[in-house]
């Protein structure tokens, strides 16, 4: 029920910011793929991002326009703001493109300025070049960053319910390492977890959980199987508790029994880089010198060859398999980190030889003068004796 979650001034605000933004990079519409920048401007919270669909938003007048599934449309009526809506199949199947051919024709879109959304995981490869081939010279921009500039900024009632996903993940985390025990499986773990999260009010992760024990932690996004703790293995957890869809991610080490001495001088060594991340990490400052900073840190440890994994990304109220946001804290990036925006620091290593290693993951809130730790969760290795 997410048109329900924020005020209608706040969807308006949105839209109107929408509509300047749209207008300013010189675009008649835009045609609005991403189910999150949907979602940010009209609430909607159903899964027919799988297949073809678009929230058209146009630089001037009042309204928007729905093109999707004609077996989602119920839901949309009832629980989204949705108003002016084009529909395709439902009761038997339809080629989208087809309609959206018709529709193209019938909005007079082919002499218009078309920019569009290309997002990673929600659209086909295929729709992709036939809208390309239906729009012709009215596509004149791939706009990813116009509404994903904009809802990387975080509202007070976004970071409301961002405040309560990370504390669903940290009793979900609780929940979890109360279960580790020599003989459980990492899928005994992992489902304490899911059992903490939903029990307690989180939606269905919008990813699937990371969580490997012994020589599996050196799998960075290792899911978790059969395998069954034994004692001296430690244990590697990312966890993404989510409310109303808003996420945090929390990732945690822990050791069944007494850790060894070469996973605690790794796991001091990846918070000392968590922390020189956060450091660098306010309104104004360039994303890219939280990595450097981290990046320093592991490098002077003579273990920069072991990073596998990005020190960090913006968070978003995701889909699945995503809940990653357009803001990188990576090599490369030219992101600029502004106030509000909600951003993971997890610095890494993970080497393969050795069959070992370490991620330490919290969320921050980016404010003026630094960045809040969202995680109210011990940073110190969890060492366990059950």
């Amino acid at each position: 029920m997410s048109k329900h979650d924020f005020t209608p001034a706040e969807f308006a605000d949105r839209l109107a910011r929408a509509r300047e933004a749209i207008g300013a990079a010189g675009l008649d519409w835009l045609l609005v793929l991403h189910p999150v920048s949907m979602r940010w401007l009209i609430g909607q919270d159903t899964k027919s991002y799988m297949f073809f669909q678009f929230l058209a938003v146009s630089a001037k007048g009042s309204g928007m326009v729905l093109f999707t599934r004609g077996t989602d449309r119920n839901e949309y009526v009832a629980e989204t703001l949705a108003g002016d809506m084009v529909t395709y199949g439902g009761s038997e199947p339809a080629d989208p493109m087809e309609h959206f051919a018709r529709f193209v024709a019938d909005r007079g879109l082919a002499n218009a300025r078309i920019g569009m959304e290309v997002p990673g995981f929600y659209l086909h490869p295929h729709h992709y070049v036939r809208v390309r081939d239906i729009l012709g010279p009215a596509l004149v921009a791939e706009a990813n960053g116009i509404i994903g500039g904009l809802r990387a900024i975080k509202s007070p009632q976004e970071i409301t319910y961002t405040r309560e996903a990370a504390r669903l993940s940290a009793k979900a985390l609780d929940a979890l390492l109360g279960h580790v025990a020599v003989g459980r499986s990492e899928l005994e773990l992992a489902g304490a977890a899911y059992h903490s999260l939903l029990g307690n009010g989180s939606s269905m992760p919008q990813s699937t959980m990371n969580l490997v024990t012994g020589e599996r932690t050196c799998y960075p996004l290792g899911g978790p199987t059969e395998r069954r703790q034994s004692a001296g293995d430690p244990g590697l957890v990312e966890i993404g508790g989510n409310f109303r869809r808003y996420t945090s991610t929390l990732g945690r080490q822990w050791s069944l029994g007494k850790p060894s001495a070469r996973l605690v001088d790794l796991y001091d060594i990846v918070r000392a880089a968590a922390d020189a991340c956060m450091a660098e990490m306010r309104a104004d400052a360039p994303a890219v010198a939280g990595h450097e900073a981290a990046s320093r840190v592991i490098a002077k440890a003579g273990l920069d060859r072991y990073r596998m994994h990005t020190t960090g990304y913006g968070i978003a109220p995701g889909f699945p398999p995503s809940w990653g946001e357009g803001v990188n804290v990576f090599s490369g990036s030219n992101d600029v980190l502004r106030a509000n925006m909600i951003v993971s620091v997890e610095p890494n290593i993970f080497i393969a030889e050795e069959k070992i290693g370490v991620r330490l993951i919290d969320n921050v809130l980016i404010t003026p003068s630094g960045a809040e730790l969202l995680s109210t969760t011990s940073r110190d290795l969890f060492v366990l004796d059950h």
